[in-house]
């Protein structure tokens, strides 16, 4: 088998959205001939979009070699680093050790596969091919400085961010990315890229046997909403706050909204609504921060799970009369650049999907299907209406699984990337 050099700061037991790809790539390529030699992190738990979830750990296969950098020492993270546009601490620790690791376990690697989460492990990436005299691929999944989502202080370290990822990916033999118009974006802006392998868009996808769950409907006589993952209220309520300040400063997009990225929209509708009040419950799984709480406490038909391991997640998604999909708001006719992960899984789980999401590959990819109500992100009337008419239709079958977002299929892709090499 070739040997994979894999650098994965997320891989089990963290868990979250990030981990998912390289799970399914050290499960998967195997398959077509390539042995995954993984380097990663101590596996301490940082913050909430590192979350811990140990029974990750069985999906990866038992032989896979898994190496560990040193836990970074204790340190406090320096706002005046984010001000001078530089990483944080943790960040520049993680890059310096993995590749030194690399360099020791990776000898005999064929390529150099580079997680970029963060975005920095690209720098790691290509140092680790100059020292070994690999190719590398750096798997971006989300555009990094063309990010919309991403703030900025002000347009110029906007600049100085574009200018650190042109320079991260200069080397890069392939550059993988998860939603097309991520893809674009980076080929109109690095057109020295694209003359290259820039993939148009390798779904992060899901795994099937992860939603051979029964659908636990117990709670019939009340409608349920699920939403699963993070929630974004309180960056959302700082944006609102600073908008014009850091509209002049240029360091957002222009008409970005990012509290539509939350629950608070979808709870003002249903308790806005009569006709709704007193049937519906709202499920939240994830780890809900203070701002996110202070939210849901309005309301007593919110029903708070906390972080839960994945396969109770899922078993949560099944349970569900619908599933609610918000994403950040933007103008009319500028699109997203991000496809957010539990977009697949929601589509996996095989129920009904309330979708406020912008323009965009998310639209583009749920527009066609019966079992999704479509509004913007924002529109607290659209979407009392969609789900009044959800609960009008009254109890709904599982729709047919997606196989086209089935991560083995992604996986072939990737495989297909690193034969070109």
């Amino acid at each position: 088998m070739s040997r994979v050099l894999m650098l994965a700061r997320h891989f089990p037991p963290i868990g979250g959205a990030g981990v998912h790809r390289t799970i399914g790539s050290v499960r998967h390529l195997r398959d077509h001939g390539y042995l995954p030699l993984v380097v990663t992190s101590a596996a301490e738990h940082r913050d909430r979009w590192e979350p811990r979830d140990e029974q990750l750990l069985a999906s990866v296969p038992p032989d896979t070699p898994v190496h560990r950098v040193d836990p970074p020492p204790p340190g406090r993270s320096s706002r005046l680093r984010g001000l001078a546009g530089l990483p944080p601490a943790w960040v520049a620790s993680w890059v310096r050790d993995s590749v030194q690791l690399g360099r020791t376990v990776g000898a005999d690697a064929e390529v150099i596969y580079a997680s970029c989460l963060p975005y920095e492990t690209a720098f790691a990436g290509a140092q680790l091919a100059r020292d070994l005299g690999r190719p590398w691929v750096a798997d971006l999944e989300d555009p990094w400085a063309l990010d919309e989502m991403r703030m900025y202080p002000t347009g110029v370290h906007r600049a100085l961010e574009l200018r650190r990822m042109r320079r991260a990916l200069a080397t890069a033999s392939a550059v993988v990315m998860a939603a097309p118009e991520a893809a674009k974006r980076v080929r109109a802006a690095m057109p020295e890229l694209a003359r290259r392998v820039v993939v148009t868009g390798i779904p992060i996808g899901y795994e099937p046997d992860d939603f051979d769950v029964a659908a636990d409907r117990s709670g019939a006589g009340t409608f349920r909403i699920v939403h699963t993952g993070s929630l974004h209220t309180g960056l959302g309520q700082q944006l609102r706050r600073t908008r014009t300040r850091r509209r002049l400063l240029g360091g957002t997009v222009r008409g970005l909204d990012v509290l539509s990225r939350s629950h608070v929209f979808l709870l003002e509708a249903l308790a806005g609504d009569p006709a709704l009040r007193g049937h519906v419950e709202v499920h939240l799984a994830g780890g809900l921060t203070a701002a996110d709480r202070a939210v849901a406490e309005r309301y007593d038909f919110v029903r708070d799970h906390g972080l839960l391991p994945h396969h109770e997640t899922v078993a949560l998604m099944r349970s569900a009369d619908l599933l609610f999909l918000p994403m950040h708001d933007l103008p009319r006719g500028v699109r997203a650049g991000l496809i957010p992960y539990k977009t697949y899984e929601y589509l996996a789980a095989r129920r009904p999907i309330l979708a406020a999401v912008p323009d965009g590959d998310v639209r583009d990819m749920l527009a066609p299907l019966p079992q999704v109500s479509l509004v913007r992100p924002s529109d607290v009337g659209g979407i009392a209406a969609a789900v009044r008419e959800r609960v009008a239709a009254g109890p709904q079958p599982d729709s047919a699984p997606p196989e086209a977002y089935e991560r083995a299929r992604s996986v072939t892709r990737i495989a297909e990337v690193l034969a070109a090499l």
